[in-house]
């Protein structure tokens, strides 16, 4: 444990001075004169910590709590504004409010417009979101260092002036959004219902945790504008807030702003903490729920403690024994013998209550059932009780711990959302560095009391989810049924709105004017070979010590056999089992003692192993890396297992719509056996003609003489890592073969629709697509890319705000190019709910036939010029950024400088030319159109619409029936136009 404690020290000292300009102050320190209304509460420079951020905290007379963090290493700025409200906060009865009021916030204030705000960041080449959970709303933006004041504006905006511009038909709008989230997201995915089925029937009725955070149906049917109203004027005062900035700020002139925005916003209703509720159980609760699933799936939840609490780490410690990686006990017991697909333990803590997990999705080809699974669990957990917790158990525990922690605070707003977090839920910003103490600290005999204390033989809450009209599958009876009770009345009801006005000196409807965006350079890139003639691009990461190294061999679906859809992703399934030197637990040990990562990924046209590593442990995780890929068992145990599972779960993909339509369009657009129309893991049958042969001669053929090129993001010197990679640049490699692709993509010669039928589904999938072009960063392929920015490229895109602002149709609408290096698509894609399948479609066919006449106005034409040329900010900020970046080089042989030649066409490419490129790609008369829903529900309006409508199987094929009359069709025309010659 010395030995762990003082390898953080060090990783500690790296990150306290990471990325500093060199003319930057080495401590956080704050101004010597603070404006008006603004108090210092504390300056932290790092000193004494184990793992630091830097910081100044401050406080305004209304209460705002302001924490700022000067990161000079890029010029960028994140803001992020949490509201100490969640769904905890809400009443029974009226769930849902504080997720609802997150969407109403984006709908404009009194200053801005509706949707500016999405518009205003976009075209200041920012992002933004926010995010609601049960004790917390957050709200954040991204953006070039020179838009810091327009973003404490907006946000000041609609803290103190947000109600005024609340209107009955935006909040109708929103309901119907939030309403097609919760069917994009819950009831419309299997297992979707399963948590907060699990959360009410253990919490009682009225715990702050009882309800779902996107609330009941009926609570959000039932509310009204003044209902919401009353929730902001309760809890969206700025005492209840934490505004932190972070990045390339001058902490002088960000005070000022903020003073001048936020200081004159009267402050909320007092607001105190909630006690603690963790859950109380008095004895086993068994709860069923059916569900359109394939997998039946045990969910065991038993109540411990709450976040922050002194037990915490150890419960961690404890569910990353029982269930966490390839060397956990339950994996062992269940997935590794092939019972289960997936078995895991995680311990989930919020600031109320925490709860141990326990997952196992059952494997039917094992012939057990879900009791059978159940008694798997307890006697895990009675073998955790007499096996103990080693030394060797923490060791991997805290490394595993100090890896996540460090490459979390990779971006800076990784380190904002972490002093925003601590500081709103502990009272300071500065708590990472106690949470660091309690997790080194904790021993063996913490784990061994916790466990005994908070878990053995204690009474759980245990959810069979099962198949539609199967409860008989339930792991036992149903004992329990969870009550729900909404109040009559509130007493609030007739009382009259306790509004704030807000006073200025100043005309708060002035937008400011940002100063000059700043120049952005791109990454420096290193680029050349390894001794076996293999290119290698490599970038620096100043931010964190930590390397990233991926290994890019040119193999992938499109190389696979006809027949053999998914051969790829089994492949590479079972290169992250057993190796000749190690079982697949030996091997997960290594990589835990390290706090490493390596994963192996397929794609269409390449295969990488990523080795993810803190930079003390590179020449300990390189020869892992070089195992994995050079000494893979492939035994048939292992084959059989991740064979079956992979079947097992390919059947469960075809419960979800998104699953469906993927399929389906690729089969209509490239035709149903070309090897890129498959899913990447393929179909059902496809897999189950794979043999152990078959993966063996596949490995043999393009491991590893196909290593196509290694990327790196190091903290480390260049030779340092050159020597770091001396085995990868020993392989004897050779260029891969890649004959051309013997299937042609069907032409589409009509508007012609494809309808898969889902049973019962709450949303229907729905996609549009025709033939599109290959990938090409110089040419006519970017130039349509920023045509079609406008059109559904962006959130405000006509697209977009047609479908979900104006019509509530969905939760999110989008186009979107696909360029390959063979060739492309250009798409559309929605969730759409079901009664609204049609309307949806026809919308979206008029505005794809509206932009091909008339293009884009030179209104959206600035907007996009301005939102993509000013991108450059965020675009290299994180080492996963600067690695996508080399692997688009990689991929498609590009100048290294490609993307500042994309920012010279951006700038002097007219409208008119990007005009002609996206007009003429775009060919609305001939889409192929893809809808998975409840066939019996819509097929009707879709057949009114006048297309041609094909019913496609599951697989993507023509249903046979369908398939012979359009033969018939096809011979008796053929005929006739023979007659007639």
């Amino acid at each position: 444990m010395y030995r762990t404690k003082f390898t953080l020290i060090i990783t500690a000292l790296l990150l306290v001075a990471c990325g500093k300009d060199p003319a930057a102050p080495s401590a956080q320190s704050a101004p010597d004169t603070l404006p008006e209304g603004v108090t210092l509460v504390e300056a932290f420079d790092g000193d004494g910590a184990e793992i630091a951020i830097p910081y100044s905290k401050y406080r305004l007379n209304n209460g705002l709590t302001v924490v700022l963090h000067e990161d000079r290493s890029d010029p960028l700025v994140h803001v992020d504004v949490t509201y100490h409200v969640g769904s905890s906060r809400e009443d029974a009865g009226r769930s849902g409010f504080a997720h609802f009021f997150e969407h109403m916030m984006f709908q404009g204030s009194v200053n801005v417009a509706d949707e500016e705000h999405f518009k205003i960041i976009q075209e200041s080449g920012g992002t933004l979101n926010g995010t609601t959970n049960t004790d917390r709303t957050n709200y954040f933006e991204t953006v070039p260092a020179n838009q810091l004041e327009t973003v404490l504006w907006l946000e000041a905006d609609r803290m103190g002036v947000f109600l005024d511009a609340v209107t009955e038909e935006k909040f109708e709008v929103q309901r119907e959004t939030v309403k097609n989230e919760r069917g994009q997201r819950v009831d419309n995915r299997p297992y979707g219902r399963a948590l907060e089925t699990l959360a009410a029937s253990t919490y009682p009725d009225g715990h702050p945790y009882s309800w779902p955070t996107i609330g009941w149906l009926e609570d959000l049917d039932r509310a009204d504008l003044n209902d919401l109203k009353r929730f902001f004027l309760r809890w969206y005062g700025p005492n209840n807030a934490v505004l932190t900035i972070g990045g390339d700020i001058d902490a002088a002139q960000t005070l000022a702003w903020v003073a001048k925005y936020f200081g004159s916003i009267p402050a909320g209703p007092e607001v105190e903490n909630q006690p603690k509720q963790p859950a109380k159980l008095d004895a086993d609760r068994y709860v069923t729920l059916e569900d359109n699933i394939h997998l039946p799936a045990l969910a065991v939840m038993i109540p411990t403690v709450y976040s922050t609490h002194e037990d915490e780490p150890a419960l961690d410690a404890a569910a990353q024994i029982l269930g966490q990686g390839q060397d956990s006990m339950l994996y062992q017991s269940l997935v590794q013998t092939g019972r289960a697909v997936q078995a895991s333990v995680s311990h989930s803590c919020r600031e109320l209550a925490c709860e141990m997990w326990f997952i196992v999705i059952q494997n039917p080809a094992s012939g057990e059932t879900l009791a059978e699974m159940e008694k798997a669990v307890r006697e895990t957990l009675n073998a955790f009780a007499k096996r103990g917790v080693s030394e060797d158990d923490l060791v991997k525990f805290k490394a595993g711990y100090e890896s996540s922690r460090v490459f979390g605070l990779q971006s800076v707003s990784g380190k904002v959302s972490t002093l925003a977090a601590f500081e709103t839920f502990t009272g300071s910003p500065k708590g990472i560095d106690k949470e660091i103490r309690d997790y080194l600290a904790v021993e063996t005999a913490d784990v061994t009391r916790v466990f005994e204390q908070y878990i053995a033989g204690k009474p759980a809450t245990l959810l069979s989810v099962v198949p539609n009209g199967k409860p008989e599958l339930a792991a036992a009876p149903q004992n329990y049924q969870w009550q729900r009770t909404v109040p009559e009345s509130y007493g609030d009801d007739d009382k009259a709105l306790a509004l704030r006005p807000v006073s200025d000196s100043f005309d708060r409807s002035v937008r400011p004017t940002p100063g000059v965006n700043p120049q952005v350079e791109l990454p420096s890139i290193w680029d050349g070979k390894l001794e076996n003639g293999v290119r290698l691009l490599a970038v620096q990461n100043a931010e964190t010590p930590t390397v990233t190294v991926r290994a890019v061999f040119d193999i992938g679906q499109r190389d696979e056999p006809r027949g053999k859809a998914g051969l790829t992703s089994l492949l590479t399934s079972l290169m992250g089992e057993a190796t000749s030197e190690r079982s697949a637990a030996e091997f997960a040990e290594a990589l835990n003692r390290l706090g490493a990562s390596i994963s192996i990924s397929p794609g269409q046209y390449e295969t990488t192993v990523t080795l993810n590593v803190l930079t003390k442990h590179l020449d300990q995780a390189m020869p892992l890396m070089l195992e994995r890929i050079l000494k893979p068992k492939f035994t048939e145990e292992d084959f059989a297992r991740i064979k079956q599972q992979t079947i097992e779960g390919l059947q469960q993909d075809r419960k979800t719509p998104q699953g469906l339509a993927t399929r389906a369009l690729g089969a209509v657009m490239r035709g149903p056996e070309h090897p890129l129309s498959f899913p990447v893991s393929g179909l059902p049958g496809t897999v189950e003609n794979i043999t152990l042969d078959d993966i063996k001669g596949y490995y043999k053929a393009h491991f590893p003489a196909h290593l196509g090129g290694v990327t790196v993001s190091t903290s480390l010197p260049h030779d340092a890592t050159i020597k770091a990679l001396n085995g990868l640049a020993t392989l004897k490699v050779t260029q891969a073969a890649r004959p051309a692709i013997a299937f042609t993509a069907p032409a589409i010669k009509e508007r012609t629709v494809y309808i898969v039928n889902k049973d019962g589904a709450a949303q229907s999938s729905l996609r549009t697509s025709q033939h599109g072009l290959p990938y090409d960063a110089l040419g006519d392929y970017y130039l349509a890319y920023l045509g079609n920015f406008p059109l559904g490229g962006n959130f405000n895109s006509r697209i977009n705000l047609n479908l979900r602002e104006d019509k509530g149709y969905t939760y999110g609408a989008r186009t979107y190019l696909q360029g390959g290096p063979e060739d492309g698509t250009y798409s559309f894609g929605s969730e759409v709910k079901k009664e609204a399948t049609a309307d949806a479609l026809k919308e979206v066919l008029q505005e794809l036939e509206a932009y091909d006449r008339d293009g884009m106005t030179q209104a959206e034409f600035d907007y996009l010029r301005s939102a993509i040329g000013q991108q450059e900010a965020l675009s290299y900020e994180t080492p996963g950024a600067k690695l996508g970046l080399l692997s688009n080089i990689l991929r498609y042989d590009l100048p290294l400088d490609y993307r500042s030649q994309q920012n010279a066409i951006l700038q002097e490419t007219d409208r008119d030319t990007v005009n002609k490129v996206i007009r003429g790609l775009l060919n609305p008369q001939q889409q192929a159109i893809v809808i998975v829903g409840d066939e019996a529900s819509i097929r009707g309006n879709i057949e009114a619409l006048g297309m041609p409508v094909v019913e496609l199987d599951e697989d993507g094929y023509v249903k046979v029936k369908e398939a012979k009359e359009a033969k018939e069709g096809e011979e008796a025309a053929a005929a006739a136009e023979s007659a007639g010659r």
